[in-house]
């Protein structure tokens, strides 16, 4: 699949629902589109996964006060990420 952002992924993928939903596409179109469906929800899936390994980590320090911790470089690789951090 080409290099594209979420956004273009989803935009597409809600093209290929709207076609599938209208039922007036051969089978073997549908088929087709079906196929690419699933790539494009994957892909979406694997972005959004992405994104919430480097989402800043809520905890709780020792009086119980939530404090905000930025996910390490370290976390962020044992994670699977190969992206680098903005922090």
């Amino acid at each position: 699949m080409a290099k594209k952002s979420f956004e273009q992924a989803l935009q597409q993928l809600e093209q290929i629902v709207r076609e599938l939903e209208s039922g007036d596409l051969p089978l073997e179109a549908a088929l087709r589109k079906f196929e690419e469906g699933i790539e494009l929800s994957k892909f979406c899936s694997q972005k959004l996964e992405e994104t919430e390994r480097r989402i800043t980590v809520l905890l709780q320090n020792e009086a119980g006060e939530t404090i905000e911790k930025p996910l390490s470089r370290e976390e962020n690789a044992a994670a699977g990420s190969d992206d680098e951090l903005p922090f």
